[in-house]
Protein backbone atom coordinates (compact mmCIF):
# COMPACT_ATOMS: atom_id res chain seq x y z
CA UNK A 1 0.00 0.00 0.00
CA UNK A 2 1.62 3.16 -1.23
CA UNK A 3 0.23 5.75 1.16
CA UNK A 4 -2.33 6.17 3.89
CA UNK A 5 -4.30 8.99 5.40
CA UNK A 6 -5.60 8.24 8.89
CA UNK A 7 -8.82 9.48 10.50
CA UNK A 8 -10.29 8.30 13.77
CA UNK A 9 -12.70 5.85 12.13
CA UNK A 10 -10.76 4.64 9.10
CA UNK A 11 -7.59 4.79 7.09
CA UNK A 12 -7.62 5.98 3.48
CA UNK A 13 -5.57 3.48 1.51
CA UNK A 14 -3.92 5.02 -1.54
CA UNK A 15 -5.05 2.58 -4.22
CA UNK A 16 -6.76 3.14 -7.54
CA UNK A 17 -10.00 1.20 -7.80
CA UNK A 18 -9.97 -1.46 -10.50
CA UNK A 19 -6.22 -2.19 -10.33
CA UNK A 20 -4.57 -5.50 -9.41
CA UNK A 21 -3.33 -4.03 -6.10
CA UNK A 22 -6.86 -2.88 -5.29
CA UNK A 23 -8.27 -6.35 -6.05
CA UNK A 24 -5.65 -7.90 -3.77
CA UNK A 25 -6.50 -5.43 -0.98
CA UNK A 26 -10.21 -6.18 -1.38
CA UNK A 27 -9.63 -9.93 -1.26
CA UNK A 28 -7.89 -9.56 2.12
CA UNK A 29 -10.99 -8.24 3.84
CA UNK A 30 -14.74 -7.77 3.65
CA UNK A 31 -15.89 -5.01 1.35
CA UNK A 32 -19.15 -3.11 1.28
CA UNK A 33 -20.43 -5.09 -1.72
CA UNK A 34 -19.88 -8.32 0.29
CA UNK A 35 -22.25 -7.21 3.07
CA UNK A 36 -25.57 -8.05 1.35
CA UNK A 37 -24.44 -11.65 0.68
CA UNK A 38 -23.27 -12.07 4.28
CA UNK A 39 -26.61 -10.72 5.52
CA UNK A 40 -28.62 -12.98 3.18
CA UNK A 41 -29.96 -10.00 1.21
CA UNK A 42 -28.18 -10.54 -2.13
CA UNK A 43 -30.52 -12.32 -4.57
CA UNK A 44 -27.59 -13.19 -6.87
CA UNK A 45 -25.00 -14.48 -4.39
CA UNK A 46 -25.31 -16.50 -1.19
CA UNK A 47 -22.97 -16.17 1.76
CA UNK A 48 -21.75 -19.72 1.00
CA UNK A 49 -20.79 -18.70 -2.54
CA UNK A 50 -19.05 -15.56 -1.26
CA UNK A 51 -17.17 -17.74 1.24
CA UNK A 52 -16.02 -20.01 -1.60
CA UNK A 53 -14.85 -16.96 -3.55
CA UNK A 54 -12.94 -15.61 -0.55
CA UNK A 55 -11.09 -18.89 0.09
CA UNK A 56 -10.44 -19.39 -3.62
CA UNK A 57 -12.40 -22.57 -4.31
CA UNK A 58 -14.55 -20.84 -6.94
CA UNK A 59 -13.66 -18.04 -9.30
CA UNK A 60 -14.81 -14.60 -8.24
CA UNK A 61 -17.51 -13.04 -10.42
CA UNK A 62 -15.88 -10.13 -12.21
CA UNK A 63 -18.99 -8.54 -13.70
CA UNK A 64 -21.06 -8.42 -16.83
CA UNK A 65 -21.83 -5.94 -19.62
CA UNK A 66 -24.39 -4.03 -17.52
CA UNK A 67 -21.89 -3.66 -14.66
CA UNK A 68 -19.18 -2.52 -17.08
CA UNK A 69 -21.55 0.12 -18.49
CA UNK A 70 -22.37 1.33 -14.99
CA UNK A 71 -18.69 1.61 -14.13
CA UNK A 72 -18.03 3.53 -17.36
CA UNK A 73 -20.83 6.00 -16.54
CA UNK A 74 -19.68 6.57 -12.96
CA UNK A 75 -17.26 9.50 -13.61
CA UNK A 76 -20.00 11.46 -15.42
CA UNK A 77 -22.49 10.57 -12.67
CA UNK A 78 -19.99 11.85 -10.09
CA UNK A 79 -19.77 15.16 -11.99
CA UNK A 80 -23.57 15.41 -12.02
CA UNK A 81 -23.68 14.69 -8.28
CA UNK A 82 -21.08 17.41 -7.64
CA UNK A 83 -23.02 19.91 -9.78
CA UNK A 84 -26.25 19.23 -7.89
CA UNK A 85 -24.80 19.13 -4.37
CA UNK A 86 -22.03 21.69 -4.92
CA UNK A 87 -19.72 19.31 -3.07
CA UNK A 88 -16.53 17.83 -4.54
CA UNK A 89 -16.04 14.11 -4.00
CA UNK A 90 -13.46 11.56 -5.10
CA UNK A 91 -13.35 7.76 -5.09
CA UNK A 92 -11.52 6.36 -2.06
CA UNK A 93 -10.47 3.06 -0.52
CA UNK A 94 -11.23 2.99 3.20
CA UNK A 95 -10.14 0.50 5.84
CA UNK A 96 -11.76 0.46 9.27
CA UNK A 97 -9.47 1.22 12.20
CA UNK A 98 -11.67 -0.89 14.51
CA UNK A 99 -11.86 -3.96 12.27
CA UNK A 100 -8.94 -4.06 9.84
CA UNK A 101 -10.77 -6.67 7.72
CA UNK A 102 -13.63 -4.20 7.11
CA UNK A 103 -13.08 -2.25 3.87
CA UNK A 104 -15.05 0.02 1.58
CA UNK A 105 -14.26 1.25 -1.92
CA UNK A 106 -16.48 4.32 -2.00
CA UNK A 107 -17.61 6.10 -5.15
CA UNK A 108 -17.27 9.54 -3.61
CA UNK A 109 -15.83 10.90 -0.39
CA UNK A 110 -15.60 14.58 0.54
CA UNK A 111 -11.96 15.55 1.21
CA UNK A 112 -12.62 16.25 4.91
CA UNK A 113 -14.47 12.94 5.31
CA UNK A 114 -17.74 14.65 6.24
CA UNK A 115 -19.88 13.02 3.53
CA UNK A 116 -19.92 9.96 1.29
CA UNK A 117 -21.90 8.95 -1.79
CA UNK A 118 -22.68 5.61 -3.41
CA UNK A 119 -23.34 5.98 -7.14
CA UNK A 120 -25.41 3.55 -9.20
CA UNK A 121 -25.69 3.79 -12.98
CA UNK A 122 -27.52 0.57 -13.81
CA UNK A 123 -30.89 0.52 -15.55
CA UNK A 124 -32.40 -2.04 -13.18
CA UNK A 125 -31.47 -0.19 -9.98
CA UNK A 126 -32.51 3.12 -11.55
CA UNK A 127 -35.98 1.78 -12.46
CA UNK A 128 -36.49 0.15 -9.08
CA UNK A 129 -35.37 3.23 -7.15
CA UNK A 130 -37.38 5.58 -9.37
CA UNK A 131 -40.58 3.60 -8.82
CA UNK A 132 -40.21 3.07 -5.06
CA UNK A 133 -38.17 6.18 -4.09
CA UNK A 134 -36.28 3.80 -1.80
CA UNK A 135 -32.94 2.02 -1.97
CA UNK A 136 -33.42 -1.57 -3.15
CA UNK A 137 -33.06 -3.93 -0.19
CA UNK A 138 -30.11 -5.70 -1.81
CA UNK A 139 -28.06 -2.48 -1.54
CA UNK A 140 -29.02 -1.60 2.04
CA UNK A 141 -26.26 -3.71 3.60
CA UNK A 142 -23.67 -2.17 1.29
CA UNK A 143 -24.65 1.33 2.41
CA UNK A 144 -24.74 0.41 6.09
CA UNK A 145 -21.31 -1.24 5.77
CA UNK A 146 -19.93 2.04 4.39
CA UNK A 147 -21.54 3.90 7.30
CA UNK A 148 -20.00 1.39 9.73
CA UNK A 149 -16.53 2.05 8.28
CA UNK A 150 -16.90 5.85 8.07
CA UNK A 151 -18.99 6.29 11.26
CA UNK A 152 -21.01 8.93 9.39
CA UNK A 153 -24.70 9.53 10.19
CA UNK A 154 -25.89 9.17 6.57
CA UNK A 155 -24.86 8.34 3.02
CA UNK A 156 -26.10 9.74 -0.27
CA UNK A 157 -27.44 7.20 -2.76
CA UNK A 158 -27.26 8.68 -6.24
CA UNK A 159 -28.74 6.94 -9.29
CA UNK A 160 -27.93 8.42 -12.67
CA UNK A 161 -28.41 7.52 -16.31
CA UNK A 162 -27.86 9.83 -19.31
CA UNK A 163 -30.97 11.77 -20.37
CA UNK A 164 -32.96 10.78 -17.27
CA UNK A 165 -33.57 12.76 -14.09
CA UNK A 166 -31.12 11.92 -11.34
CA UNK A 167 -32.33 10.22 -8.16
CA UNK A 168 -30.73 11.48 -4.96
CA UNK A 169 -31.65 9.87 -1.65
CA UNK A 170 -30.10 10.39 1.76
CA UNK A 171 -29.96 7.13 3.73
CA UNK A 172 -29.61 7.30 7.49
CA UNK A 173 -27.34 5.14 9.56
CA UNK A 174 -29.16 2.18 11.16
CA UNK A 175 -27.18 1.34 14.30
CA UNK A 176 -29.23 -1.80 15.05
CA UNK A 177 -28.59 -3.15 11.56
CA UNK A 178 -24.89 -2.19 11.77
CA UNK A 179 -24.51 -4.04 15.09
CA UNK A 180 -25.93 -7.20 13.49
CA UNK A 181 -23.83 -6.62 10.37
CA UNK A 182 -20.57 -6.37 12.31
CA UNK A 183 -21.32 -9.56 14.25
CA UNK A 184 -22.15 -11.42 11.01
CA UNK A 185 -19.13 -10.04 9.15
CA UNK A 186 -16.76 -10.80 12.02
CA UNK A 187 -18.00 -14.40 12.24
CA UNK A 188 -17.72 -14.73 8.45
CA UNK A 189 -14.16 -13.36 8.47
CA UNK A 190 -13.13 -15.66 11.35
CA UNK A 191 -14.37 -18.64 9.31
CA UNK A 192 -12.31 -17.48 6.33
CA UNK A 193 -9.20 -17.09 8.49
CA UNK A 194 -9.77 -20.53 10.02
CA UNK A 195 -10.15 -22.10 6.57
CA UNK A 196 -7.08 -20.33 5.19
CA UNK A 197 -5.23 -21.59 8.27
Amino acid sequence: MEGRTVTTAYTIVNLQQGTAKWLEWRSNGIGASDAPAIMGENPWKSSAHLFSEKIGTVEKFVGNAAMARGTALEPEARKQYEAITRVRVAPACLQSNKHNWQRASVDGLVADGSAVVEIKCGESVYKRTASSRQVPRYYFGQLQHILAVTELPCIDFFCWLPDLPEIHLSIKRDDHYIARLIVAEQAFWQQIMKKKG
